[in-house]
């Protein structure tokens, strides 16, 4: 393999791996799964997060007690901008927050997240975050309706929940059975 080539194989390589960082970092905040968060992380990273400013530990640790306060969550992770610089990359990735409460407000908010990731042994993590929040909107239960229709009944509730018996860590997943027509 000429060496171009294998230069731009390691870049999308690269660029595939911090990409996958930015969805477990998804997947784990809204699954309260500290652990799966916490592999984001380098252990000396700072998160600046709104109005938290700290450790990676203790950022986790509010995020999860902050969410509680909803009922569901999602983070979506949006476009991503990715420059590559070596060991070191300097991203940029939009995001979109919801979070459903037991009663109204319900919050939905934008931002990026601003992140320098460092390769260490050959792993990419975060080496520090600004999360930028650039608009929070509160929405009532008409909104929240237009938005998200009820899809479950109480004979058939949602498979979602905010731990790991969430079907995403099924394996195979077990869909509902469809009802006899």
């Amino acid at each position: 393999m000429d060496a171009e080539l294998e230069r731009r194989i390691r870049e999308q390589l690269d660029r595939d791996e911090i990409w996958r960082v930015m969805q477990r970092y998804g997947r784990g905040i809204d699954r309260l799964d500290s652990e799966l968060t916490r592999t984001c992380y380098w252990d000396d990273a700072i998160e600046d997060h709104g109005s938290y400013v700290g450790t990676p530990d203790d950022f986790i640790a509010w995020a999860n007690e902050t969410t509680l306060s909803f009922e569901t969550t999602q983070h979506g992770i949006l476009n991503h901008y990715c420059d590559l610089q070596g060991d070191d990359a300097y991203c940029e990735t939009y995001f979109l927050f919801t979070g459903k409460a037991e009663r109204p407000p319900h919050l939905m908010s934008t931002g990026r997240y601003i992140d320098h990731f460092q390769k260490r042994d050959s792993e990419w993590r975060i080496a520090n975050r600004v999360c930028t929040i650039e608009t929070q909107y509160s929405l009532d239960d008409y909104v929240m309706a237009r938005f998200m229709p009820p899809s479950y009944t109480d004979d058939e509730p949602c498979q979602s929940s905010r731990d790991r018996s969430d079907v995403s860590y099924h394996r195979p997943p077990k869909p509902r059975r469809p009802e006899a027509g």
